[in-house]
């Protein structure tokens, strides 16, 4: 018996991995080493060493263990802007994730950028540093 739509590389699926603010809302997913929103669209990446950029190169911050998207409040420790990867396809993220798990809590010096910071993190058609058309 054959499937017609069978997926005929299904190892090669990405797993996505649910991304929470510090409310315990997933606000992303992370299919490595792409970051989506909660409609699939990208709006960043990760690097080996869990740095997380906009889909335009800017640092937004580190990616934690929990998993959060965190940065230093202090904006002198920003690093360069790095060359984006190929915009990937965009995924379906599930109906349903997992409860967040316990997070420890952030002092000051520390922002949740998806709670606080949302925008720095933004699909390919917004967000203020975006190349004008002119």
């Amino acid at each position: 018996m054959t499937l017609m739509n069978a997926d005929p590389h299904p190892t090669l699926r990405r797993t996505l991995i649910p991304i929470y603010n510090s409310k315990g809302d997933v606000d992303a997913f992370l299919a490595y080493p792409y970051l989506h929103n909660r409609t699939g669209d990208w709006i960043g990446w990760v690097t080996p060493k869990r740095d997380v950029y906009s889909v335009l190169g800017y640092y937004v911050g580190y990616l934690t263990d929990e998993p959060r998207i965190l940065r230093k409040r202090v904006t002198s420790t920003l690093k360069p802007r790095l060359k984006p990867p190929a915009p990937p396809k965009r995924v379906a993220p599930p109906a349903t994730v997992p409860l967040a798990p316990m997070m420890r809590e952030i002092t000051y010096s520390i922002v949740d950028v998806l709670l606080d910071e949302p925008e720095r993190l933004h699909t390919l058609d917004r967000g203020e540093f975006r190349e004008d058309l002119d």
